[in-house]
């Protein structure tokens, strides 16, 4: 999964995630290839499907609005050889987790349309 990242300076970055595996880039592309190279050979050959993160029934624009202010505080704090608080981690785990869900969903209906 590729999720666009709002900065606090109005830029967007980029978080890819497979699995326990992360990693960020100034684009997309530079973010999936940083994710690959963590990757086993099993697991270089998936389907990358790149979405339009708009707001959706799946997840919402407040989600997305927190997702970006704890991924600018994330960064801040690994910028700085310190890590986020317990509580924050957990919300930023959780929104990944509730974003991946909605990635499911979204090409669960995807699919759906397409087999129409």
């Amino acid at each position: 999964m590729i999720l666009p990242v709002a900065l606090t300076t109005g830029q967007t970055s980029y978080l890819a995630v497979a699995g326990d595996k992360q990693s960020i880039g100034k684009t997309a592309g530079e973010a999936l290839d940083a994710l690959t190279t963590q990757l086993d050979d099993e697991q270089t050959s998936t389907l990358v499907i790149l979405q339009n993160m708009r707001p959706d029934v799946f997840f919402s624009a407040e989600q997305q609005q927190n997702l970006a202010a704890l991924m600018a505080e994330w960064r801040t704090a690994r910028d700085g050889g310190d890590s986020l608080s317990n509580d924050k981690q957990l919300e930023l785990e959780a929104l990944v987790d509730a974003e991946l869900l909605a990635s499911a969903a979204r090409t669960k209906q995807m699919l759906s349309e397409l087999n129409r």
